[in-house]
């Protein structure tokens, strides 16, 4: 499941402009794994995007990754 740690890192850290406060965990559970992602307070909304479209995309690409890789994950955005 590293993989899908490092590539929400990944974009995320290509869409903010402090990129040294992304942090990104990983809680696994029974079935699912929560990947946890927690930016600065200012890039919140670029992380969010507008009516959540950017956030949706996001969580949009990592069920794809999780399918090709057989597992079950979803995106938390914490502030």
């Amino acid at each position: 499941m590293e993989e899908l740690r490092n590539l929400i890192e990944v974009m995320a850290k290509a869409l903010v402009d402090f990129p040294e406060k992304v942090n990104v965990a990983e809680v696994q559970g029974e079935q699912t794994t929560v990947i946890e992602l927690k930016v600065a307070k200012e890039d919140l909304g670029k992380i969010i995007g507008k009516e959540g479209r950017t956030a949706r995309s996001l969580r949009t690409i990592l069920a794809a990754v999780s399918t090709k890789l057989r597992k079950r994950s979803v995106l938390e955005i914490l502030e």
